[in-house]
Order: C-alpha cells, then sequence, then structure tokens
C-alpha cells in the first residue's frame, strides 16, 4: 500500500518513512496485533464504527490490552484530511507495544490499488487451497491479526499456478473463504455464502450486501457449502472493504459465467457509501 499519512499514538502525524514500532513489539516477533482496512469515500470513512468493533473484539480475542477505541478515532481523524475529499483505504492498527511501554496504535492512509478497477471489469480468476476450519476458540475464529503469513503465501501459490486469488476449502471440501475477502455465489435469484458459523471472518462488507440483496432482487442463504455447489453457480464473486465486489469467472479451470449480482450489488454499494 503507498501511504499517503501515517499516525501513531503517543506523536500524532509522523513521515510515513519513519519507524515507529520498537524491536520488542510481538507485533513484530509474533504477529500479535490486530487490525482493519477500510475503504474512504470522498474522504470519509465507511462504516468506521463496526470495524472499530471488530478491531476491539480481535484484540480482545488475541490478548492484546484493550483498544482505545477514543484514541483510535482520533488517529483515523489526523490522516483522513490527507485523502483531499477523495476515494483511499485506512488500515488501523493495535500492538501490544514493548515490553515495559504501552500498547501501540497506529492509522494508515493509503492510496486505492490501481488494479482492481481492471480486475473488477475482467473478473478474477481462483484455484481452491487447503484451508482450517477455525471452529475452535485457538485458532481465532473471525479474528482478523498481522498473523498473515500463511493467507499471503496463498495469493503466492495462486500467482504460481497463474491466477489471481485463492478460495479456502476445508478438508471435508466446504467452501470458506478467500485470503482477504469473503465469497459469495448465485443461482436464480438465490445468493449464497458461507456461515460465520465456519470461523470465517465477519466481514464487514459482507454485512452490507446482506442487508442490500433484498432490494436488488436476491435473497440470501448462509450455511456449509461444498466446493462443487460453488462450481455449478450461475456465477460467483468475492467481496472485501477495498475490493468491494469482485466477480470470478473461473475457479480451478472451471469458467463461470458474469451475472448481475456482483454488479448490482457493486452500485448499491457505492450508493450507499454515498450516503455516508
Amino acid at each position: 500500500m503507498s501511504v499517503l499519512a501515517l499516525a501513531v499514538t503517543g506523536r500524532g502525524l509522523v513521515d510515513p518513512s519513519e519507524p515507529v514500532l520498537r524491536g520488542d513489539d510481538d507485533a513484530l516477533w509474533r504477529g500479535r496485533a490486530a487490525f482493519e482496512t477500510l475503504r474512504v469515500y470522498g474522504g470519509r470513512p465507511f462504516r468506521l464504527e463496526a470495524h472499530l468493533d471488530r478491531l476491539i473484539a480481535s484484540a480482545e480475542s488475541i490478548g492484546l490490552p484493550p483498544v482505545e477505541r477514543r484514541r483510535v478515532q482520533v488517529l483515523a481523524g489526523l490522516v483522513l484530511p490527507k485523502a483531499k475529499g477523495g476515494d483511499a483505504s485506512l488500515k488501523l492498527v493495535w500492538t501490544a507495544g514493548s515490553t515495559t511501554g504501552p500498547p501501540s496504535g497506529l492509522a494508515l492512509l493509503g492510496e486505492i490499488p490501481t488494479w482492481i478497477e481492471p480486475l473488477r471489469e475482467k473478473g478474477a480468476t481462483a484455484v481452491s487451497l487447503l484451508g482450517v476450519r477455525a471452529t475452535v476458540p485457538w485458532l481465532l475464529p473471525g479474528v482478523k491479526s498481522t498473523s498473515y503469513a500463511v493467507n499471503m503465501a496463498a495469493e503466492d501459490e495462486a500467482r504460481r499456478r497463474g491466477v489471481d486469488e485463492a478460495v479456502f476449502v476445508d478438508a471435508e471440501g466446504i467452501v470458506l473463504e478467500g485470503t482477504v475477502t469473503n465469497v459469495w455465489w448465485r443461482r436464480g435469484d438465490t445468493l449464497y455464502t458461507p456461515s460465520l458459523e465456519l470461523g470465517i471472518l465477519a466481514g464487514v462488507t459482507r454485512a452490507a450486501l446482506i442487508e442490500l440483496a433484498p432490494g436488488c432482487g436476491f435473497r440470501v442463504a448462509e450455511g456449509a457449502y461444498p466446493l462443487c455447489d460453488l462450481l455449478d453457480a450461475d456465477e460467483a464473486f468475492s467481496s472485501s472493504s477495498v475490493r468491494e465486489t469482485l466477480p470470478l469467472v473461473e475457479i480451478d479451470g472451471h469458467p463461470l459465467g458474469r451475472g448481475p449480482a456482483s454488479d448490482e450489488l457493486q452500485r448499491a454499494l457505492r450508493a450507499l457509501a454515498a450516503k455516508v
């Protein structure tokens, strides 16, 4: 992410090129930090409070010092003017801090990656890879932490295979989620998406799409679905805060058609964001 602005607890705005973490912070050594990434539309963050709720919950699950909500809100307020009324991405991070000091909060404002719109236009390709169903507390179900090595390795494997994305399935072939996305598919007028009971991330954009779907003429079904259901779909797409909705046109070499749901929900999501 190209960083436009950076703010840190206890320091305020700092030069993005300056170091801001101590060497004894567990965020560095063990990946023990919680984070959120959200999209900024016209200089305004979309559903900031929902992202802060999830940041607080993630930090608690990891065993970090409690997130100081107001301090993180202040950090976000410091960097948002650097968006200059345009679209951007906002990353919020909460770490344990040093072994002798207080926890650290960071807010990073960055540019929207330029590859997203061209990929939305042509549609993404994906491969299914083995993932873990996080159904017990020590597997941190629904937690967004900086321990992202497995997710990044999966993205690298997808690119090695010549595709854009990876979709995790468990050992029984049940669809879970993407490396940084939630997964959806449509059959008729029904949208299917994996249930949160599978331990997947409760995406903020996922929740928004569930709200928007009826107004677009679709009903939503959540559950545990095998990969074959996804491959037999009329259309498929992923969702995330920064990528929004992104059509999936091929999975494991199996072509999927482009359909109305992804595009209609994308328009509805943008319209909702414009009202914020």
